[in-house]
């Protein structure tokens, strides 16, 4: 690949949907958002493969360079600013916040929520450092002045892929999907209604039923989904796709790189087998996540990412270059696989002391029937995203949860306000 991998996803359209990520933290206290500044610029300079702002190269390439310019931080208004444009500096992230509420916006390109966790956890700490004049025991947070990681800042390569034929090949199913609900929210401008929810769940509650079921955090919200659309989609529909994202950092060798190169999990159900035992389905749930996982496995999709990449390197002019992401895409373009509904999870990440402080912490990206799963101190969250406005969908959810014995409560809905982008054209 000629360019970095942060840039490739700059290519997508945004016609219908943004390619950005909306971290949304909620503090116990109101926030002061002049601390929050300082806070935030004081932290950008632990990461400054962020601070950067994109160009076009002779051969109509995006780059990125570096940014020195400030990090703007701002109140919360109802037109967000669009990323990388003039009235944010150039930057590919920006950061408002409204009452207790501090929103971390930034390119999909640079990275998933891996790579942001940590960005976010050091902007909330030098912010309740500042604020509250304490220093909290938080032994995972990167403050301000550590050093990078190993293989923090290093991209992986076609060469740290393996060349050993993948153990398991998925035959493609179509997955059915709330299709009304997607054509309502793309071509009924007044029935769109972007907006998520935030469900918390205590940990013990989860973690209990997940072990007693040969289960993980993930496999276990696989099979609650599933269930749940079992109970919406018509009978004709025979199986429910349940799909995630999943980054091989550890399996290239580059465990600590803040780079999203991803490779995709599906789980098929059959819709009598999710009517059955909820260890057996715990069972194959995990097993088929484990045998996706395998290095032969996603890096073998991974080697069509970056293969992706290298065609749209041999494009000609940024038009050319776009115009064959949105063909090929392996996101959206015509040979996509999709699943029924989506559910990632960032992981466990140790918060320490600085939890006290944290009401929740959850990521919006776009998506119906979607979810992303975040973990902090004892609760985890799930941010629950949808198209339209309806809590037909996350009553059922609830209740399917409600039933293995893992109670939950709800806040929201929120829109989902996510900023496109404004980058060069030519």
């Amino acid at each position: 690949m000629k360019y970095s991998i942060d840039t490739y996803r700059l290519y997508q359209s945004e016609k219908y949907f943004a390619h950005t990520v909306r971290i949304h933290v909620r503090m116990k206290d109101e926030v002061d958002i002049n601390i929050l500044d300082k806070a935030v610029n004081a932290s950008i300079k632990r990461y400054p493969y962020f601070a950067v702002r994109v160009t076009v190269d002779e051969d109509g390439g995006y780059i990125l360079v570096p940014n020195d310019k400030k990090i703007v931080v701002m109140p919360t208004v109802e037109k967000l600013p669009m990323i990388g444009s003039k009235s944010i500096n150039d930057h590919l992230l920006f950061v408002d916040c409204a009452g207790k509420d501090i929103f971390f916006n930034i390119s999909h390109a640079m990275c998933g929520g891996r790579g942001f966790q940590p960005w976010v956890m050091t902007n909330v700490y030098e912010y309740v450092k500042e604020k509250y004049n304490v220093e909290p025991l938080a032994p995972e947070i990167r403050k301000t002045d550590s050093d990078f990681l190993p293989g923090e800042t290093e991209e992986p390569t076609m060469d740290m892929l393996t060349t050993e034929e993948p153990i398991y090949k998925r035959k493609i199913k179509k997955a059915p999907v709330l299709g009304m609900d997607y054509l309502t929210s793309v071509f009924i401008p007044i029935k769109r209604d972007p907006n998520y929810m935030v469900i918390t769940v205590n940990q013990q509650d989860l973690l209990k039923v997940s072990k007693m079921n040969d289960s993980s955090v993930l496999s276990l919200f696989f099979i609650m989904f599933a269930r749940t659309l079992d109970r919406v989609f018509p009978e004709k529909d025979r199986v429910i796709v349940g799909e995630a994202a999943h980054n091989p950092r550890e399996s290239v060798g580059l465990p600590n790189t803040h780079c999203d190169f991803l490779s995709h999990v599906h789980v098929d159900y059959d819709r009598e087998s999710l009517k059955g035992d909820l260890e057996k389905l715990g069972t194959r749930t995990r097993g088929q996540i484990i045998l996706q996982t395998d290095p032969t496995v996603s890096h073998a999709q991974v080697k069509e990412l970056f293969e992706l990449y290298e065609e749209i390197d041999k494009q000609h002019g940024l038009k050319a270059k776009r115009k064959y992401m949105e063909k090929h895409s392996l996101a959206t373009g015509k040979d996509a696989q999709h699943g029924s509904f989506i559910a990632n999870y960032t992981g466990l990440m140790d918060w320490g002391e600085l939890a006290d402080y944290v009401e929740f912490f959850v990521f919006v990206i776009e998506g119906h029937f979607t979810i992303e799963i975040t973990a902090m101190a004892d609760k985890i969250y799930v941010g629950f995203m949808q198209l339209i406005k309806t809590d037909k969908y996350v009553n059922l959810f609830r209740e399917e949860l409600e039933k293995v014995g893992i109670p939950s409560t709800i806040e929201g809905p929120f829109p989902k306000r996510l900023p496109k982008h404004e980058i060069p054209v030519k």
